[in-house]
C-alpha cells in the first residue's frame, strides 16, 4: 500500500496545477493499492473547491474505489495529536500527522506526495527505530 498525501489528489484532479502531469505519470505507474486519511480527503476538497468538476472527478474516484480512505480509531488520533505537537517547530499539519499515524500502525514505507521538503524530515516509528518514508511523486 502506498499512502497519498494531499498536493497528489489536488494535483490529479485539477489539470491546471503546475503537479498534475507528474502526479498522473506516477499514478500511472504505481501497482500497489493507494489510501489516504479523512484528514488528507477533506483538505484536498477544500483545495478542489466544492462544486468543482475536480470535486467531483476526486469523489467519483474514489466511490470507484480508486483511493482507499483509512479512519482513525482514537488511539490513531491520539497519535496524531502526539506527531502534531513532536513536529510543532515544521509544523506538522493534521493531515500529515494523520499519515505518518496510519503509516505507523500499518508498517506503511511510501508516501505519494508533492511536499518532499516535510516527509524528508518526519519519520515513522518501525519499532524501537525511527525510519525514513520512501517519497514519491
Amino acid at each position: 500500500m502506498i499512502l497519498v498525501d494531499t498536493g497528489p489528489l489536488v494535483a490529479l484532479f485539477d489539470p491546471l496545477d503546475s503537479a498534475h502531469a507528474r502526479c498522473v505519470d506516477t499514478l500511472s505507474e504505481i501497482a500497489e493499492p493507494i489510501a489516504t486519511t479523512v484528514p488528507v480527503l477533506t483538505e484536498a476538497f477544500h483545495l478542489l473547491r466544492p462544486g468543482s468538476k475536480g470535486a467531483a472527478n476526486l469523489r467519483d474516484f474514489v466511490a470507484a474505489s480508486g483511493l482507499r480512505v483509512l479512519f482513525l480509531d482514537h488511539s490513531g488520533l491520539l497519535r496524531t495529536f502526539e506527531l502534531m505537537a513532536q513536529y510543532d517547530d515544521t509544523p506538522m499539519d493534521l493531515a500529515d500527522a494523520s499519515l505518518v499515524a496510519v503509516a505507523e500502525a500499518r508498517n506503511v514505507g511510501t508516501i505519494f506526495t508533492i511536499d518532499r521538503k516535510d516527509f524528508d524530515i518526519y519519520r515513522r516509528r518501525q519499532g524501537h527505530r525511527l525510519v525514513r518514508f520512501a517519497v514519491i511523486g
